[in-house]
């Protein structure tokens, strides 16, 4: 991994080289490294960039940066939560960098969330490095379990109105989480009219994995839809959101409640609004034509 070959110096770069994206890199300046271990799954990097401000990476792909962080964190917590009516209960599997969370406690209706995250070195770490996303790591409504989401979830049957799943790349600890047997259970942890969210990869990478991932769902779930948004510092510098209901008359596009002006700045919404809510599920004509057809 180039970040290994790097850390430590300023004015190195770190480097993405993985088979997740083959034959591509994306590269950052980094200014220092704050911090790099192993954990027991997998290796963990914080480093402040020239130019994206804190970057965590694992196993040398980046997950997070301090600078376009929130197009992924409003997207895949808000295009669920403002498709149900009443979400008073909500699982996050993965997401332990915080910002999942941070996003979904902005909605009154949560009463309760859980979050189920395998690795604790990420929790603790961005707590200490990343505070602009782990801010609500305290707040009373969360109950955090350290743990597989796949395990977790054998144990929760019809439990929870939304179930978002922020997990990284389909190698290491999260491979589990991009099965049918995942789907399956997803669909039996839902209330009546649940909905789940999964972190959907990019359409100029990934087409056939996300083919094989909407087809999955579609077994086990009667409305699946496919939405993306731009992140730079992601592979393509785009990323997509798988989203599921277990309710036929569910219509992602439209989202059931809005947010208006005043809210949207007191929520620090960046990126998310109606419009960019409808206007997610337009996909280009190549990825429209390769989805709809599986």
């Amino acid at each position: 991994m180039d970040a290994q070959k790097v850390a430590g110096s300023s004015g190195a770069w770190f480097s993405e080289v993985s088979a997740v994206c083959p034959g591509q890199s994306f590269s950052l300046e980094i200014e220092k490294v704050l911090y790099h271990k192993r954990s027991l799954y997998q290796d963990v990097l914080v480093f402040q960039s020239k130019t994206y401000g804190r970057v965590l990476a694992l196993d040398g792909m980046i997950q997070v940066t301090e600078r376009d962080e929130f197009a992924y964190q409003e997207m895949l917590a808000h295009l669920p939560m403002f498709s149900h009516p009443s979400p008073h209960k909500v699982l996050i599997v993965g997401g332990g960098d915080g910002g999942i969370l941070r996003e979904v406690l902005k909605h009154e209706a949560v009463e309760t969330v859980v979050q189920c995250e395998i690795d604790a070195d990420v929790v603790s770490v961005s707590k200490e490095w990343l505070p602009f996303l782990s801010s609500s790591f305290q707040h009373p409504k969360l109950h955090l379990h350290i743990g597989d989401g796949f395990e977790f979830l054998k144990n929760h049957p019809a439990e929870f109105d939304v179930i978002i799943t922020d997990s990284s790349d389909p190698i290491g600890p999260a491979e589990s989480l991009f099965g049918e047997g995942y789907f399956q259970l997803l669909a039996q942890a839902l209330r009546p009219h649940g909905l789940v969210a999964l972190q959907g990869e990019s359409v100029w990478l990934h087409l056939e994995l996300i083919k094989s991932m909407t087809a999955s769902c579609r077994k086990w779930f009667p409305v699946v839809e496919y939405a993306w948004s731009s992140v730079p510092s992601y592979p393509s510098g785009q990323i997509g959101y798988i989203l599921c209901s277990s309710n036929h008359d569910t219509h992602f596009r439209r989202p059931l409640r809005h947010i208006e002006a005043p809210q949207l700045a007191t929520w620090n919404l960046r990126y998310y609004d109606a419009d960019v809510h409808a206007a997610a599920f337009v996909l280009p004509k190549f990825a429209s034509e390769n989805l709809l057809s599986s």
